[in-house]
């Protein structure tokens, strides 16, 4: 622990020579580095093997008392013995963290509750590597079925079931499992959003921005989002047929650079103060409508992608803002809440493979 703890002062430079990186980037890694360590190989619906979970809780548990020490001074009244009122300044928890932190930490015990719910369970696995057309438990005789769309994913074991498919019982408790991880999942997702937006925006971002957003988004869907009367975002995304993540992901990064293309030439109309301004007041209102009206468009459209791909990965913007990020409150609860979301993800997706694979046996009886 004294040896991770000097590494997180150095700020990852062993040297000693002050060229680590800033410390709110430092925890940050620290925080995706243990989740890794402890998650990254949590293939299965099964309960955390003991000493990862003692692990993942003792090491949270000293990157998150940095949080202990992140106050703010408000004053207060307080009332001595001779009826004097004086007001005094008292710490208290910085109002970002005493709102995220706790609900951050409620998620993080229902994620590990729910992983422990999965001790004895009707379904098992099989590696892909070893896979033959049976696969056997108990010495009877199953047929695998493939979880569908999960064919290039080489790594994953496969779940396997009975012929005669799960027991009801079963099946509500993987249900039930299910719905619960997926509002954890939304949960730690608008958490993350919500810091990611409080982030400040690095003028290495803002100066990489293209001039024109239209140039950024492409003509067809520009067109859409100016001259369309109601802006249907579902709409715009089911014309481009987006066939990957990665398709996706692109558009997101477009979307957002559009979008704050937009919002800085709005700000720039806006901050005129010279005659000029009085001349062509009326072209410079309608100049900043539309620059307006374009931003909230495209915050609409990328909003609705990213509910469309839960899965995507981070925007250019967002990596670049917990790179150059300098507040270490932030870093954690940014950092927390990408990790919890992602563990939430995986929950649900191994709960869907096993529901498909016993609906599949089902339909070949």
């Amino acid at each position: 622990m004294k040896e991770r703890f000097s590494k997180l002062l150095l700020g990852e430079d062993m040297s000693g020579n002050g060229k680590g990186v800033c410390t709110a980037v430092t925890i940050s890694n620290a925080i995706t580095n243990l989740y890794a360590s402890v998650f990254g190989q949590q293939l299965k619906l099964e309960p955390l093997h003991p000493e990862k979970k003692s692990m993942w809780k003792r090491e949270m548990n000293c990157l998150l008392s940095v949080c202990d020490y992140i106050v703010e001074f408000t004053p207060t009244s307080q009332n001595l013995k001779d009826g004097t009122i004086l007001e005094v300044m008292t710490s208290q928890p910085r109002l970002d963290i005493y709102i995220n932190l706790p609900a951050l930490k409620k998620l993080d015990a229902m994620l590990l509750d729910t992983l422990d719910s999965f001790e004895d369970t009707e379904f098992w696995y099989a590696e892909r590597g070893s896979m033959s057309e049976n696969s056997t438990r108990s010495g009877s005789f199953r047929k695998t079925v493939q979880p569908q769309g999960k064919e290039e994913k080489w790594w994953l074991p496969v779940p396997c079931v009975s012929p005669a498919g799960l027991s009801e019982k079963s099946k509500k408790h993987l249900r039930q499992k299910r719905a619960r991880a997926n509002q954890i999942h939304k949960a730690a997702m608008a958490i993350n959003s919500c810091i990611l937006a409080e982030m400040e925006i690095p003028e290495s971002y803002m100066a990489s921005l293209p001039k024109s957003g239209k140039a950024s988004v492409g003509d067809t869907i520009y067109r859409y989002m100016y001259t369309a009367e109601f802006f249907s975002p579902d709409h715009v995304l089911d014309s481009l047929n987006i066939t990957s993540e990665h398709e996706a992901l692109e558009l997101a990064d477009k979307v957002e650079a559009s979008m704050h293309t937009w919002r800085r030439k709005a700000c720039i109309t806006h901050s005129k103060s010279s005659w000029d301004m009085v001349k062509d007041l009326m072209s410079d209102f309608d100049r900043s409508d539309k620059n307006s009206l374009l931003a909230k468009r495209a915050e609409s459209l990328l909003f609705y992608l990213k509910q469309r791909y839960p899965e995507l990965s981070q925007t250019t913007l967002d990596t670049c803002k917990i790179q150059y990020n300098k507040d270490v409150g932030q870093a954690i609860l940014e950092s927390y809440s990408r990790v919890l979301e992602g563990l939430a993800f995986n929950i649900v997706a191994r709960i869907e493979d096993v529901l498909f694979v016993d609906k599949s046996m089902k339909s070949q009886d």
